[in-house]
């Protein structure tokens, strides 16, 4: 079975918490990321934080085998580092056609005013290397000697294991409101972050997907520029305890209420078959790390509810806290899984 992973908003909805959360309970075959080095997870579980960019978020499963989709692209300096943090080095591959950014996308991304002052761009790197792997003057990874070992053909092991009936999870990256192709152009990232554009950076079809699970935060952030519907002030994100910082970038996120709107739109582009919700301890606070449907307080679960018959799909996974394990699963009670 083949699950992908979908930010449902502008990003930071808390992919990384349900990656690692399903890698820990259903132990997959196969964790693909795609996207790039200028999306941060954050991955919580039993008091240790690891901050990652390009490494998958379900590393913790511990029998899994972790694979960098050929679409994505990263750094030498980024891959190395996170393997080594993540103690992952005998069990991670990565596809021959990784695009590698180098110093000089880094630095001619940083001087580009329109980028970084009317875009807000991360500065990583990352809008110059997908310009220049179209132009194909990009580097990929078989054109590094240290990447040798580390080597495969992700989209021959994903299907050689789905033939097998072993379970594979896809992790997208940042946002659908951010695809180059549907967010709010110019404001938005340099690739389609949305279940399409997911697949064909893992190199995969729509046939062999049988879950694709948008995840939703119960409040919007944004970092960057670009149209915020709805959009609090500083002062009033303070009141509500609302307060959150990119995790690449370190920037304040800009915050507004839960948008269903945006979220109909999103749950309808991208095909969701599941949605999860995070942080609903955040809106309502006696939720927090609460792990049973039935001692949630009344309130979270009419809205709860509201949400999900609006969106017209099961809400199955519902994030109370920052561990990993900080999760109400549905997913037996609503899709037989």
């Amino acid at each position: 079975m083949l699950s992908l992973l979908v930010g449902g908003f502008y990003g930071d909805e808390g992919k990384g918490k349900i990656a690692s959360y399903l890698a820990i309970r259903d132990s997959p075959e196969i964790i693909v990321r795609t996207g790039s080095i200028n999306a941060g997870h954050t991955v919580v579980y039993n008091g240790e934080k690891w901050k990652i960019r390009i490494i998958p978020s379900g590393f913790l499963s511990k029998t899994t085998t972790l694979m960098l989709a050929p679409g994505s692209l990263t750094s030498l300096e980024e891959f190395f580092k996170e393997i080594k943090i993540t103690d992952t080095e005998n069990r991670i591959f990565i596809d021959r056609h990784v695009g590698i950014i180098t110093q000089k996308e880094i630095q001619d991304e940083r001087t580009d005013e329109n980028l970084i002052k009317n875009v807000g761009s991360t500065g990583q790197g990352v809008g110059y290397a997908e310009s220049r792997r179209v132009l194909r003057v990009l580097k990929l990874a078989k054109d590094y000697v240290e990447l040798e070992k580390f080597l495969t053909d992700v989209p021959e092991s994903v299907i050689s294991a789905l033939g097998k009936g072993k379970d594979v999870q896809v992790e997208g990256t940042q946002g659908t409101f951010l695809s180059l192709y549907h967010g709010e152009y110019p404001f938005v990232t340099s690739r389609n972050t949305t279940s399409s554009g997911i697949l064909s950076e893992v190199g995969i079809g729509p046939k062999y997907v049988n879950e694709v699970i948008v995840v939703f935060k119960a409040f919007v952030t944004r970092v960057g520029n670009g149209y915020l519907e709805g959009e609090l002030s500083p002062d009033e994100a303070d009141k509500l305890g609302l307060v959150e910082s990119g995790t690449v970038t370190g920037r304040r996120r800009r915050v507004a209420p839960f948008n269903i709107k945006l979220a109909k739109e999103s749950v309808k582009i991208n095909s969701a078959t599941q949605v999860a919700i995070t942080k609903i301890d955040s809106i309502f606070k006696d939720s927090y790390r609460v792990r049973e449907y039935q001692k949630l307080p009344s309130e979270a679960k009419r809205w709860l509810d509201d949400v999900e018959n609006e969106l017209g799909v099961p809400i199955t996974l519902i994030g109370t806290g920052e561990d990993t394990l900080d999760i109400i699963d549905l997913r037996n009670e609503k899709v037989g899984k």
